[in-house]
Parts: structure tokens; sequence; C-alpha cells
């Protein structure tokens, strides 16, 4: 537990807490942060999962644990909206994102490379199949609720714009496209795609910490509650639910250690764009942040 810890989970977590704590001295600014996420979003993100994509034997998939998983996923965010709205009394827009931050983990940029660490390439298959599951209908979903949610006035072409413009999307489609052609991608393309995409877990994960520096680390109980759903109940939930439908091996291990992940920087971007009140969303994102570090270690 303590080699996971410190040779595959904190050298990850590193550049999130440098960023953190860079941040909180004044050396980076939030425009600034924001700059470097833009860049890793719109460019080394999306070349970070094309080759992933367009290279995942889909046959492999075992949709049958990937749909269990998901059905977690409901169920969790449900009773975590429940209590967001219900026990603490939240705004519906700021009750939908927390319970978004149940389920919604940082399993690309986080995630996958500490199970690329300690499991190695065995590793892709499973957590890409949950990569491209809350990549491209979780996420979606998300995006088109909450823009109606906090605006909705402003009707449904907004958000679906969003979502066909979205970069991780259009290489999750392209990366299917080339995958399911069976059309071989040219050496130099991958060799671009590879090396830009090396970056962005890195530069994404460091500008988090500098965009989440500026926030309070006060655990509210509303906070403590949904930090509490993060990283015990949802994965306690999974692997109880794996275990009655049989799943073994690498599906297993693999689909509860994500499920023990921190929760994912979407719920925080999608507060800032929609207005919504940040202040339980980013606390949240923080605290399960560090304390996924030991969980974590401990299941892997």
């Amino acid at each position: 537990m303590l080699h996971v810890l410190t040779h595959n989970i904190l050298p990850v977590f590193s550049m999130l807490a440098l960023g953190f704590i860079l941040g909180r001295v004044g050396k980076f600014s939030r425009e600034e942060a924001g700059a470097v996420n833009r860049v890793a979003f719109l460019l080394l993100q999306p070349a970070l999962i094309f080759p992933l994509i367009a290279s995942v034997p889909f046959h492999e998939f075992q949709l049958g644990a990937l749909a269990v998983y998901a059905l977690c996923e409901v169920v969790a965010f449900v009773a975590a909206f429940a209590v967001a709205r219900w026990i603490f009394r939240r705004e519906l827009a700021e009750a939908w994102l927390l319970a978004m931050a149940v389920i919604f983990v940082n399993s690309l940029l986080y995630i996958w490379p500490i199970s690329y660490l300690i499991y190695g390439e065995e590793a892709a298959l499973p957590i890409t199949a949950i990569v491209a599951w809350d990549a491209s209908v979780s996420f979606a979903f998300f995006i088109i609720t909450t823009d109606l949610i906090a605006n909705p006035s402003a009707g449904i072409a907004a958000p679906v714009k969003r979502i066909v413009t979205n970069p991780i999307l259009i290489a999750i489609v392209l990366g299917a496209a080339v995958n399911l052609g069976g059309i071989a991608v040219p050496e130099p393309l991958l060799t671009a795609a590879d090396f830009a995409g090396a970056g962005a877990a890195p530069l994404t994960l460091f500008a988090l910490g500098v965009i989440l520096s500026g926030q309070s680390l006060v655990p509210s109980p509303v906070v403590a509650a949904i930090s509490g759903m993060k990283l015990l109940a949802f994965p306690a939930l999974v692997f109880a639910a794996l275990m009655m439908t049989g799943t073994e091996g690498r599906w297993f291990d693999l689909f509860v250690l994500n499920a023990a992940g921190p929760s994912g920087a979407m719920a925080f971007a999608l507060a800032l764009l929609n207005g919504v009140r940040t202040d339980a969303v980013a606390p949240v994102i923080i605290w399960t942040s560090a304390l996924s570090l030991f969980s974590l270690a401990w299941l892997a």
C-alpha cells in the first residue's frame, strides 16, 4: 500500500497539489491557469483520447459490467441529489451538480494514469470503457440538463451546440469511427498525438489546482456529506453490485478503483459556466482529491 501511494499515486496527485500551493502563494493567477486549462482541453486532451479510443478493442468490453457501473451512477446520483436538495436545502442547480460530483470521477486525467502505472497496459481497457461512457453519455447529459435547469428560458440550442463542438466528444467519435471502420491511422499522426497527449493530465491537474486554490477549504456539513458519498458510498455500491453480478478480475478491480477516485472538475466547470454557486462544489473536489489518496492506495 505504501509503495503504491508513494510511487504511483502521489506523483500524479503532486501536479494538482503543486498548482494549489503555487496558486495560494500567488505565483500563478486564475487567469493564467484558465489559459493553460483551455489549451489542455482543446488540444491535449483530444490528442490523448483519440489514439486511446482508436486502438481499444471494443469487442473485449464487458458491457454487462459497464451497464452495472452506469446503473450504480444513476442510483448514487438520485440519492446524492435527494440529500443535497431536501436535507441540506440547496438550490436545484447546485444540488444537481453536487450529485454529479458524487458519480463523475476524474477518470481520464487522474485514475487512468494511476492505473496505468500500477497495472500497465492491462488497465487501459476497463478505464477506457468508463472514460468513453462518462465523456460521451454522462457529460453530455449533464451539459444539457444543467443548462436547462440554470437557464430555463434559454432553450436547448446552446447546450446542444456545446456538445457538438466539444473537443473530447469529437475525439471519441473520430476514434470510434476509425476503430470500427478498421482504418489505419498514419504513424506520424499517432506519434504527434502521443507527444501532445502526454501533457494533458499534468497540465490540466496543475491548472485545476491553481483554480481551486482560491476556494475555501472549510468542510461544511454539505461538503462532508457529499464527499463521504463520493469516497465511501459510491465505491461501496459499485463493489456490491459487481460482486452480485459476478464480475471478476481486472474489470472488477479497476471499476471499484475508479469509483473510489476523486470528483472530476466538470461539475465545478459547469457551475462556473451556468452561474451556479461553487462554495460547496469546489471544496468537494479539493477534499475528495486529497482523501482519495488513501482509499486508492488501499484498493490498488
